[in-house]
């Protein structure tokens, strides 16, 4: 049985942050690798300034290089709309792989805002991954006035795999001052230098040509 992370995002563009939080948690949650899921649209975040799938794909692979990370734009590849559905239909797709949800402290803040989140909890454990400014709100989130008889141990977060769901445990590591937004203001055409890159999803083996441009709303939420 792989263990397997799943980090959900729309890597608009794909930086270092990413790169260093998905080590430290491969190695606070002993995963064998982790998955980038790199969302095709997302309907709580505006699509103006979302450069192409093929293009943020392509950032994906280059910070991935030669680390047990896989960027994947398979939820693209599935047509799923919502969270619920892409993790439903990964834990189908691959019965003999066990998944946990990685997610920004941003994120739990407005968990309850995404479409059947309490039985994303149900279908796998989550990770929650502490942000400077966010984990205030996010511990008194709405989400927590039910997850809060779920929370596990960080000591125990090594034990994932073996723990009966609902689960939530907080991970807390440095804060890593990359930001795609200051990324995207320093050089708003990022996603030029991969014009011509037709990159290969590193989880469903697929080409994702440059044609296959931002079409919007596929899924619950990303993190930044």
């Amino acid at each position: 049985m792989n263990a397997i992370g799943l980090l959900g995002g729309s890597f608009n563009p794909a930086h270092r942050g990413h790169r260093a939080i998905s080590l430290s948690v491969i190695d606070a949650l002993a995963l064998d690798e982790m998955w980038w899921l790199v969302s095709p649209g997302n309907p709580l975040k505006p699509a103006k300034g979302m450069a192409p799938l093929a293009a943020r794909l392509a950032s994906a692979r280059k910070q991935a290089r030669r680390a047990p990370i896989r960027p994947t734009a398979i939820e693209a590849a599935l047509g799923t709309r919502y969270t619920i559905n892409t993790l439903s239909r990964l834990a189908r797709l691959y019965p003999r792989r066990r998944f946990i949800w990685v997610m920004g402290a941003d994120n739990l803040a407005q968990f309850h805002r995404w479409k059947d989140w309490r039985r994303i909890a149900q279908i796998m454990p989550i990770a929650v991954v502490a942000r400077p400014g966010y984990n205030a709100s996010a511990v008194a989130a709405p989400a927590m006035a039910w997850f809060r008889r779920y929370v596990r141990r960080p000591g125990q977060a090594k034990n994932w795999i073996h723990w009966s769901r609902p689960a939530l445990v907080f991970l807390r590591f440095p804060p890593d001052p990359n930001s795609a937004t200051a990324l995207r203001m320093a050089d708003p055409d990022w996603h030029l230098q991969y014009s011509e890159s037709n990159p290969r999803d590193a989880v469903t083996r697929q080409y994702v040509r440059r044609a296959s441009a931002n079409k919007a709303a596929n899924k619950g939420m990303t993190v930044d």
